[in-house]
C-alpha cells in the first residue's frame, strides 16, 4: 500500500510506506527508530494511574523514548512494553511494574517528525550525489559572491544582524559553513560565500520559506550563474 498524504499520527506501516515511496528504500520499525523517531501509543484513561492524565478523561498519546524500551522494539519483540513515558502535563513518570503492555499495530509516528527525517535525508542524499568532477570544479574555481552581494541578496530576509555574523570569522551556518573555505586564507576582503549554502542555511534554521529564496536568485544578475544549481537543488529536496 502507497501513501503520499500522512495523518497527524501515523501507524508503522503508513510510516514506513511513505518514506520508501520517497527514499526508494525498505523500511521497517527498527530502522525508524534507529533514525531517532519517537513512537507513540494511546493510553486509555486507567483509574488506577490517574496522576497520569490529568484532566485527560479519555486519554492520551504517550510517548515511548526510554532506551531499554526503544531497544525491545528495535531487536523486534512482537509487543510493546512501556515502563517509562512522560505523563499529559509531559512530565517524566515511572510506570508500576511491569509496565504497560501493548501490540505493535498501536505504535503512531507524527506526521511532523517523519517530513523532518525526510528532509534530513535528502540534505545527506544530496551531499552524497555530489560527483567528483563537481568537487573538483568547485575546489579549483572556489567561486562565491563577496560580502557586499551577500549583503545585498539575502539582507532582511531574518532577524540577524547579517553584516556582523559575516564579519564574525565564526562563518554563518557551520564551522566554514557558507564560506569557500580556501578564500579565508586571504585578505578578509576576498572572502566569499557560497550562496546555495547561504539560502539553504536561512531556511533550516529561520525558516525562510523556499519561494522566497528563489526569488533571491531570480532576481540579482550576479547570482544568474548559480541559479540553475539552486533548481537542482531543489529538485534532489523535493521542493
Amino acid at each position: 500500500m502507497n501513501i503520499t498524504e500522512l495523518p497527524y499520527r501515523t501507524t508503522s506501516e503508513q510510516a514506513c510506506n511513505w518514506l520508501a515511496l520517497h527514499t526508494e528504500e525498505t523500511w521497517n520499525v527498527a530502522r525508524l527508530l534507529e533514525n531517532g523517531l519517537t513512537p507513540y501509543v494511546w493510553l486509555d484513561y486507567d483509574a488506577a494511574m490517574p496522576e497520569l492524565f490529568g484532566d485527560a478523561n479519555g486519554g492520551y498519546p504517550a510517548p515511548i523514548f526510554f532506551k531499554d524500551d526503544i531497544q525491545r522494539l528495535i531487536d523486534g519483540y512482537e509487543d510493546v512494553i512501556i515502563t517509562i513515558t512522560k505523563d499529559v502535563d509531559n512530565i517524566v513518570s515511572r510506570l508500576p511494574a511491569p509496565g504497560i503492555c501493548k501490540g505493535l499495530h498501536e505504535l503512531r509516528f507524527l506526521k511532523k517528525d517523519l517530513q523532518k527525517l525526510l528532509k534530513q535525508l535528502q540534505r545527506q542524499a544530496l551531499a552524497e550525489t555530489a560527483t567528483p568532477q563537481v568537487v573538483a570544479s568547485a575546489a579549483e574555481s572556489q567561486d562565491g559572491i563577496n560580502k557586499a552581494q551577500v549583503l545585498i541578496a539575502f539582507s532582511g530576509l531574518a532577524k540577524i544582524n547579517l553584516e556582523q555574523a559575516l564579519d564574525s570569522g565564526l562563518a554563518l551556518f557551520g564551522d566554514e559553513g557558507a564560506r569557500v573555505k580556501s578564500s579565508t586564507k586571504k585578505a578578509k576582503n576576498k572572502i566569499v560565500w557560497n550562496p546555495v549554502t547561504l539560502a539553504l542555511g536561512f531556511n533550516d534554521l529561520y525558516r525562510v520559506p523556499m519561494s522566497r529564496l528563489s526569488k533571491v536568485f531570480q532576481t540579482h544578475d550576479f547570482l544568474e550563474t548559480w541559479e540553475a544549481e539552486w533548481r537542482r537543488t531543489l529538485e534532489l529536496l523535493d521542493y
